[in-house]
């Protein structure tokens, strides 16, 4: 391969959250493992890979320049976005006036619900809940009306289109965040899946914010449909929130992006988060943006989804074949799996906390299932390298689960 998708980096002391927050807020980080074990860090969404080596020589290249003053977004920030989502995503006439700067995903959407609704009104949101909407919303007065995503007999995620239905009627729900693809279960949603959600949506006339900041990280065989591209009624009710931060390990950089094609709504987007003057550029992160979203971050990413896919094949695949009780759906995109431990806690007789203490005391640092809402559910980050994933196989095996 091209770029290093195989080196240990040492992120200790280097401001990552992933490795120094263990133990920080006990009930909500990972705690420390003990001696003779180091960190495998399983939980926090970002990635254990050093990024592309535009994006450094880039923010090098203006940092240089001594001064970082007032600032506009550049053409070549809007050039970039608009070449990116055309390469991408087959995103055509996307304009610069499309394209609105947000500090970060849940700001944006919060933001947007504050367009579409009042204060303690209803809003839909699938389940298993990231919890950076949970959060959001709630903090921000709204109320969450879940429809839990399904299970079907082939074992794949579905959205119950019928409870959907039922609850934004019963609600009179006028307002939806969705999710594609889908964090934590990997659902990449197919353009039926789509088609059918956009139409109820349009049916009840619900506005709709689709967090799309996964869209880059499909897995072998799947592609990212944007929301927008459904239909022009889609294109018109729907903002959509991107970022390179996740692709690209960016998150702390700060900088995301919304677009809007419904003119009417723009305006008023733009007026909600100019309220505050919170929602500033930084120029860095204008610059790692454009390095990002360059030739050589194209090159970077198809290295990246392979190593994303292999690595998912070979955890999945290693909890298949020896973790009797453990399910996992296999993901289609995102780099998480999410790992059912019902029928194991209940042929074991042991809890899911007894699980989540026994992997963070051997090195461990997953994450506890529950706060997106699923009782025995675990959380695994696998954006490391391969060395590592069967680093933490082995852990669960010898440690964990056969113990």
């Amino acid at each position: 391969m091209r770029f290093d998708f195989t080196s240990i980096m040492e992120r200790h002391g280097m401001d990552a959250v992933a490795v120094d927050g263990l133990g920080a807020i006990p009930g909500m980080t990972p705690d420390m493992p003990k001696g003779g074990f180091d960190v495998i860090p399983l939980w926090i969404a970002d990635m254990n890979f050093p990024t592309v080596p535009a994006i450094p020589q880039a923010i090098i290249a203006r940092a240089e320049h001594p001064a970082y003053g007032y600032f506009f977004p550049t053409p070549q920030y809007f050039q970039a976005i608009i070449d990116w989502q055309r390469t991408c995503n087959g995103v055509e006439s996307l304009t610069p006036d499309n394209i609105g700067y947000e500090n970060g995903v849940i700001g944006g959407i919060v933001s947007a619900l504050n367009v579409f609704c009042c204060k303690g009104d209803k809003v839909l949101l699938h389940s298993p809940t990231y919890t950076g909407f949970t959060w959001g919303l709630e903090a921000n007065g709204y109320d969450i009306i879940h429809s839990p995503l399904m299970l079907d007999e082939s074992g794949t995620w579905r959205m119950d289109l019928a409870d959907m239905e039922r609850k934004i009627a019963d609600n009179h729900i006028h307002a939806a965040v969705f999710c594609s693809p889908f964090n934590p279960c990997g659902r990449v949603w197919t353009r039926n899946e789509l088609e059918q959600v956009m139409a109820l949506f349009q049916k009840y006339d619900v506005m709709v914010i689709s967090d799309e900041i996964w869209s880059d990280l499909t897995l072998n065989g799947y592609r990212h449909i944007p929301t927008q591209s459904i239909s022009e009624d889609a294109r018109q009710r729907t903002v959509a929130m991107y970022a390179p931060s996740k692709t690209f390990n960016l998150a702390g950089l700060v900088g995301s992006y919304h677009i809007v094609y419904n003119k009417r709504i723009r305006d008023q987007l733009e007026k909600e988060t100019a309220l505050s003057r919170y929602n500033e550029m930084n120029v860095l992160s204008m610059h790692a943006l454009i390095g990002a979203y360059s030739q050589e971050g194209h090159a970077w990413l198809e290295e990246l989804r392979q190593v994303l896919s292999r690595n998912i094949d070979y955890a999945w695949r290693y909890i298949q074949e020896r973790f009797q009780g453990i399910s996992a759906f296999k993901p289609e995109g995102t780099y998480m799996l999410y790992l059912d431990c019902t029928g194991w806690c209940t042929a074991h007789d042991k809890t899911i906390d007894e699980v989540l203490k026994a992997g963070f005391d051997v090195g461990l640092a997953w994450q506890d299932g529950r706060k997106y809402g699923s009782p025995c559910h675990i959380r695994l980050n696998l954006a490391l390298p391969l060395s590592r994933v069967q680093e933490a196989m082995d852990r669960m095996d010898r440690y964990v689960f056969n113990t």
